[in-house]
């Protein structure tokens, strides 16, 4: 209050002024009272009382139900705890523990693991059991009006409550709210998940698992971008992930709904994640945060639970840096403020996984790793099938209490995965030597990383000659009627600036996040220009730094020379531009006619659009742009990018302007997440009706939605 009471100060009776309007600040959080049955009173008097107060954990009295889904009962009869148990074909439905956590009398949010700190990080969500601290207290964040009211619940398999809007509203000074309603209804109509199929949310397949994953992303950076705009700094409490996840799951936009052993329909061994949530929209590993995931199975009359995954990511002392054995910590172990510490127990998660070593079932593993784009956050791996082989009993490192470890060995005769990532390492680290490589940098220092040409499949030394150009080169550039003045942010260019003038360019938002994934996907982005005082590592410059991850020209079994990374590429991320030279239109058709047309990037061709990821409030022109680029003579790494049908890569266009004069670049994109050692490929556009005179290629880019030929 502006004018509060302290203890010490207690007004005369009859003076308050009950006039004013006094500034009353609201209960951060409010305790759950649960209805009493008639006749029952909350105190200890013979007189009714309409509520009584019962612990969340019961026991419940007649005519009062469980509040927390948690503890729900079930139909066997068993409390919410083990909830997580299920029969085969039984649907699950993910929600993030946190959402729906038991306050305790003296505020703290749970257990703390053996030797481990609670947990920091804000940009992507913990494994074993523990999210970040923040999190825990405000799932949502103060300024997101989110209500899962219509999430499912796991016991019973019903809906609880209406589906409400959800806002976003800015801090408390600006009294402005952003529904994100209307922006969540696009990209649900875009992808074609609002209604989706029962028979597929309980079975998925690829087409499906990338449409999800993929809404996922586009609306979780789109949230990040509203976020910002409203001043929150990275590292607050709020988490898009969380929000976009929750939000997609109450519109049942998810798949692979029904708990199965081995691998799950639309994943692929090597598949990359860069959020937990995502493994649950997916269907891959069902607890948000929990590291084991196991089910029910009926044997011999009873009931016993099986692992179906496990999720290790550093939370426990897991140990397997061969690459196919992994010692996997179990789950439990209690360390109490006052730093008594507990044994773990053989229950839940830890038996199932005792169940499924003598059963010998195959268990999903999800490696986590450090991403080195992001420190604070991780990228989740999916390593393939294991099996496991012991299991035992023994002290912490730190003495204090017992914990259970397995022992799992990798299921002989899959993909490569983690063990990929372990020899590009060693790659990096000139531990090991990459096989095949004829030239160690094929830019010879023209960008900031080298660039390793590679050829392991036949004898040829190398593509025809030329010269490596890290950027476009113009004879002439366009000229604008009205001079561009550039942008003042000596410290570069800031969310929210509403006197930048390159931001309100971009509608109002900055294009780029601070990891430098796009956001936008503008028909047209402009980029800071040579007249503009924000230095080099500015946010709107993210497409003139080169290439930021590794990437590696390659010789391919039927298609000539490749591009591929060495790093996981977030979607979004930016890849390259197209660098050559700027030739005009008309001289294409001669290139053509001459058969050296092989590195040509033509802007004017018609191109599939990106419908699900563009912006809706975009009002650039939707027109093609006369910009037409030969790399024949010289380039850099795109000229090496192959076309494909279904694309892991797009275009995106982007104008630079100093003073009078425009400049137009080609920069490229990651569409979805991309993991290492996975061919670069773009869409290289069909020629319109009045060039089809102009030769078809033969399109050997095998996938299931070829085409047959490109140009």
């Amino acid at each position: 209050m502006d004018q509060g009471f302290g203890s010490d100060s207690v007004p005369p009776a009859g003076s308050i002024d009950k006039s004013k309007v006094l500034d009353v600040k609201p209960m951060r959080c409010l305790m759950p009272v649960f209805p009493s049955p008639n006749g029952m009173s909350s105190v200890s008097t013979p007189q009714p009382s309409p509520f009584v107060c019962v612990p969340p954990s019961g026991p419940f009295p007649p005519g009062v139900s469980p509040f927390y889904p948690f503890l729900a009962p079930n139909g066997s009869g068993r409390s919410g705890e083990n909830q997580e148990s299920f029969g085969f074909g039984t649907p699950i439905s993910p929600v993030p523990l946190n959402s729906f956590r038991t306050p305790t009398a003296n505020g703290d949010t749970g257990p703390r693991r053996p030797g481990r700190p609670r947990a920091t990080n804000v940009l992507a969500a913990e494994d074993d059991g523990v999210s970040d601290s923040q999190n825990q207290s405000d799932q949502f964040g103060s300024g997101y009006s989110v209500h899962v009211n219509d999430v499912e619940d796991t016991s019973t398999g019903k809906k609880r409550g209406r589906p409400r809007k959800t806002r976003m509203s800015h801090p408390a000074n600006s009294h402005v709210e952003v529904d994100v309603d209307p922006i969540l209804n696009q990209l649900l109509a875009s992808f074609k998940l609002v209604d989706v199929d029962q028979v597929k949310k309980a079975d998925g397949d690829k087409e499906l698992v990338g449409r999800i994953l993929l809404a996922f992303d586009v609306f979780r950076r789109r949230l990040t971008q509203i976020d910002e705009k409203r001043g929150e700094t990275p590292g607050s409490a709020r988490r898009p992930d969380l929000k976009a996840a929750n939000l997609l799951m109450t519109r049942g936009a998810r798949t692979n709904q029904t708990k199965r052993i081995g691998n799950v329909p639309g994943i692929e061994v090597g598949d990359i994640f860069f959020f937990r949530m995502e493994l649950c929209l997916v269907g891959l590993h069902a607890p948000s945060m929990a590291g084991i995931d196991y089910m029910s199975v009926r044997l011999t009359g009873d009931e016993e639970p099986i692992a179906v995954s496990i999720v290790a990511s550093g939370g426990y002392d897991d140990e397997g840096d061969d690459g196919d054995v992994l010692i996997y910590t179990g789950q439990g172990g209690v360390q109490r403020r006052d730093g008594q510490m507990f044994d773990q127990k053989l229950e839940r998660g830890n038996l199932a996984l005792e169940k499924s070593m003598h059963r010998g079932n195959e268990v999903r593993v999800i490696r986590g790793v450090i991403d080195v784009t992001n420190p604070r956050g991780k990228i989740y791996m999916y390593d393939g099938l294991y099996r496991i082989q012991e299991s035992w009993a023994e002290k912490s490192k730190l003495g204090d209490c017992s914990i259970f470890r397995y022992k799992l060995l990798r299921v002989p005769g899959q993909p490569e995965a983690f063990t990929l990532w372990k020899s590009i390492q060693q790659w990096r680290d000139g531990t090991a030597t990459r096989v095949g490589v004829i030239l160690p940098d094929l830019t010879s220092g023209a960008e900031s990383q080298p660039v390793c040409l590679v050829n392991d499949v036949d004898d040829e030394k190398g593509p025809a000659y030329f010269t490596y150009i890290p950027s476009l080169k113009y004879s002439k550039p366009y000229m604008k009627p009205n001079p561009s003045m550039g942008c003042q942010c000596v410290g570069g260019c800031q969310p929210g600036g509403s006197t930048c003038p390159c931001i309100q360019k971009n509608g109002g938002f900055l294009p780029f996040s601070s990891l430098g994934v796009l956001v936008s996907y503008k028909t047209l982005i402009h980029d800071c220009g040579s007249a503009c005082s924000c230095p080099p590592n500015c946010r709107n410059r993210m497409s003139q730094a080169g290439p930021k991850a590794r990437v590696e020209v390659f010789k391919t079994k039927n298609r000539g020379w490749g591009l591929r990374s060495w790093d996981p590429i977030r979607g979004g991320g930016f890849i390259c531009e197209y660098a050559g030279e700027v030739v005009e239109e008309s001289r294409v058709g001669e290139l053509g006619n001459d058969g050296d047309d092989d590195y040509i990037f033509d802007a004017t061709r018609m191109y599939e659009p990106l419908e699900p990821v563009r912006d809706y409030n975009d009002v650039s022109k939707k027109v093609p742009y006369p910009l037409v680029i030969s790399a024949k003579k010289g380039g850099n790494v795109a000229r090496f990018m192959n076309h494909s049908c279904s694309p892991n890569v797009f275009w995106q266009l982007v104008v630079r302007e100093n003073n009078n004069e425009t400049y137009y670049y080609i920069a490229f994109f990651a569409i979805r997440h991309i993991p290492p050692m996975q061919e670069l490929t773009f869409d290289y556009g069909m020629v319109p009706p009045d060039k089809a005179d102009r030769r078809r290629k033969k399109c050997l880019c095998g996938s299931l939605n070829c085409r047959g030929y490109f140009y």
